[in-house]
């Protein structure tokens, strides 16, 4: 995502190849309490952690320079509506093409002036009609207005009427009936064939006619260059070569004159990030806790094994090693390299001194999702026993007291705290209770200490079945999936090494420094011991053990994940379930694995929306029959659904009464929860490294950036801290 401010309007776009997607619903289930649907603005609160961009007044940013930010990789294309869409495709657009609303501090959106003088909704009958009223200077890069062309070729090319253009959503733009100009040039009316609440979603970000006018702009004409934009930057070039996004100043921009003369967006491995930092490759960088605490580290000063030029033993030298995370334990690496390596380590620790760890929430949260297609989890007891068995307060604070953020666990699938929409409605399927858990199990025929036929520790206890090759079976054996089952090996029980954090969420993304196609979650703290179990007898039903499979991906930076994964499977064990973890390949974990249905347990991040009732939809559809007899699950990778919450996502998407819109999708949430398809845990840390002088960047929280406030700190100016202008979050 995140998980950057991005909103999950971003992501939707390519959510079913490349975003982590939750799943959801399940059968039919009456909820005899749904606490928290009201429609009082109160429940949503504020958000749990404010900003930390080190903000200051634009007097006192210095005008010039370049700021260098870091990306994952160079996006594939700079059309946010395809598919291959990522991130840095999102930031490139924040920065160079209008937004009719873009995400206040709380998630909400809210007009943007450079663009809107306003918008609002004018006829109710016998259509919903929308009026555009643009701000009367704004205008693209080569001189022409922004106006009702720009709006009427968006439409026609994301309608999804023409199948030649290559889009990767509609939602919202299938319900437009026609686009007129309004008064005066300067006013676009929107007739809406359908009531549409989630109208302030479309438009944002708004292209020219040029690239959405004809299906070759827009499939190709985008990928790589935009010759025409309107933001305070301009896209200079796209230099594959050196792994670069060159952005600079827009000198047609009407609004305030940017601070930068560029922003330079450079990609770079989430592994490297603390030594681009130091090496002076970036300003700016999304980190994990590990960097996180090497620049806490070297602010203090770190210490050094080497004693005024005498001789240090091996031993101590590598235990040094060891514990700065230069080698890892149990290599065998001679003197000299170690000594070389130390060197650079403490070289690199003297230039971090220069930067800062910014901290917030990201507008996402990490979930366990339930498997329901098949097996034990098919059964809605059996999930909800899985609910009740889990301590979240208890896996937030694993992840996020240690990181000095709030550890609160996230209460909704919908919202986050401090968004309209979010309201505490876990009470639907209630509280971490042994005993209900194992009353659950009971009634479900799950019965301790039953006859189990012989199974092999690595036979799969649910999902789709396949054959397994020989390199599963080593997998299985200790090899790359590393698949054991917890409980009945020493692997199982791995508690203190579980807890060592090394990394972050690799990969492409999230939401919105999350990762796409990847798994993101968890920051684990270092060194935090599980607690010591008290597991019950396992349960079987005949003659099969109950027993999931928690599948997990192999790859750099999810090191993380195994520590929330050993976590709840303690606590499942307390109830008699046992867990086989199973881990995969990164690059296949989310595509071949969570997509397919080939898991029982998972654990992966979604991104918050401002328009749940237009983003969450296919995420907890019920499943449906395709013509070609295949099920289409759209992105609910759970694969349960009801009727029912369909039918609240389809009421708040068609009612314009905010505050009814609100309490549908809170009583959708509660139906959500009661069925018991995904447990939402905690919303996940953001964590930057930034440059001490750099101002008004940082960790965004909810909100959009605001690119032209961006820059340095003004020789002789006071810094957020002397001005206390900075909203750090709270906690910290």
């Amino acid at each position: 995502m995140s998980y950057d401010g991005t909103a999950r309007r971003a992501l939707t776009s390519r959510r079913s190849h490349r975003s982590l997607l939750a799943g959801l619903t399940a059968g039919a289930l009456a909820v005899p309490l749904l606490a928290g649907c009201g429609s009082d603005e109160d429940e949503a609160g504020k958000p749990l952690a404010g900003q930390d961009i080190a903000q200051v007044a634009r007097s006192q940013v210095a005008d010039g320079g370049t700021l260098r930010w870091a990306v994952d990789a160079v996006p594939e294309t700079l059309n946010t509506f395809q598919a291959d869409a990522d991130s840095a495709t999102t930031r490139v657009a924040q920065a160079v093409l209008p937004s009719m609303f873009r995400l206040d501090a709380t998630g909400r959106p809210v007009a943007d002036p450079a663009y809107l003088e306003s918008a609002k909704v004018i006829e109710t009958e016998p259509r919903q009609v929308v009026l555009y009223k643009l701000n009367q200077q704004a205008v693209w890069s080569d001189g022409r207005e922004i106006g009702a062309a720009d709006f009427v070729a968006q439409w026609r090319a994301l309608s999804g009427r023409n199948s030649a253009y290559w889009t990767a959503r509609n939602a919202g733009y299938d319900r437009i009936e026609k686009i007129e100009r309004g008064a005066n040039d300067l006013q676009v009316r929107v007739t809406f064939s359908r009531p549409y609440a989630d109208w302030k979603s479309l438009f944002s970000p708004l292209y020219p006619k040029q690239v959405t006018g004809t299906p070759d702009a827009f499939n190709d004409g985008a990928r790589r260059k935009l010759q025409v934009t309107a933001g305070p930057f301009r896209v200079e070039k796209v230099d594959t070569a050196k792994k670069d996004v060159v952005l600079a100043r827009n000198p047609r921009w009407w609004g305030r004159p940017a601070k930068l003369n560029g922003i330079v967006l450079h990609a770079v491995p989430r592994g490297e990030r603390a030594a681009a930092l130091a090496d002076g490759s970036v300003d700016l960088a999304t980190i994990d806790a590990a960097d996180a605490r090497r620049i806490d580290l070297a602010a203090k000063g770190a210490g050094s094994p080497f004693r005024g030029g005498g001789k240090t033993s091996v031993g101590k030298l590598r235990s040094w090693a060891v514990a700065h995370g230069i080698a890892s334990d149990g290599a065998k690496t001679g003197k000299k390299k170690l000594r070389k390596a130390i060197s650079a380590y403490l070289e690199e620790q003297q230039a971090l001194r220069g930067f800062d760890v910014r901290r917030s929430l990201e507008p996402a949260y990490t979930q366990l999702a339930l498997n329901g297609s098949e097996g034990p989890l098919a059964d809605e007891r059996v999930r909800r026993a899985v609910a009740r068995a889990l301590d979240r307060e208890e896996l937030a604070k694993l992840v996020l007291t240690p990181l000095g953020l709030p550890a609160v666990p996230v209460g909704s699938h919908l919202a986050l705290a401090g968004q309209a929409a979010y309201a505490d409605n876990s009470g639907a399927v209630g509280g971490q209770d042994t005993k209900e858990a194992q009353a659950l199990l009971g009634d479900a025929g799950w019965v301790p200490g039953g006859p189990v036929k012989e199974q092999k520790k690595t036979e799969k206890a649910a999902g789709p079945e396949k054959e397994k090759s020989d390199e599963d079976s080593d997998r299985s054996n200790g090899g790359k999936d590393g698949e054991y089952i917890v409980g009945e090996d020493d692997k199982g029980k791995h508690h203190e090494s579980a807890g060592e954090e090394r990394g972050e969420d690799g990969g492409k993304h999230l939401a919105q420094e999350g990762r796409q196609g990847g798994a993101p979650g968890a920051y684990a703290p270092r060194g935090t011991a599980a607690p010591a179990a008290a597991p019950a007898a396992p349960l079987a039903k005949d003659g099969r053990p109950l027993a999931l499979r928690f599948v997990l991906p192999a790859g750099p930076g999810s090191e993380t994940l195994d520590t929330v994964a050993e976590r709840i499977s303690v606590m499942l064990e307390r109830v008699g379930i046992r867990t086989t973890i199973s881990r995969v390949p990164d690059e296949s974990y989310f595509k071949d694995h969570i997509a397919s249905g080939d898991y029982d347990l998972a654990l992966y991040s979604w991104p918050a929306s401002a328009f749940p009732a237009t983003d969450a939809r296919p995420i907890y559809a019920k499943p449906a029959p395709a013509a070609d007899g295949s099920v289409n699950v759209e992105q609910n990778y759970t694969r349960v659904g009801t009727d029912q919450v369909d039918q609240l996502f389809d009421q708040a998407l068609a009612t314009l009464d905010e505050d009814e819109a609100r309490s549908l999708i809170r009583k959708a949430d509660a139906r959500i929860w009661a069925t018991a398809g995904s447990i939402p845990l905690y919303q996940r840390p953001q964590l930057v490294g930034a440059r001490k002088d750099l101002v008004n960047a940082g960790a965004f929280g909810f909100q959009t950036p605001v690119y032209e406030d961006m820059g340095f700190l003004r020789k002789g100016a006071k810094g957020p801290k002397a001005a206390a202008s900075s909203a750090s979050p709270s906690g910290r």
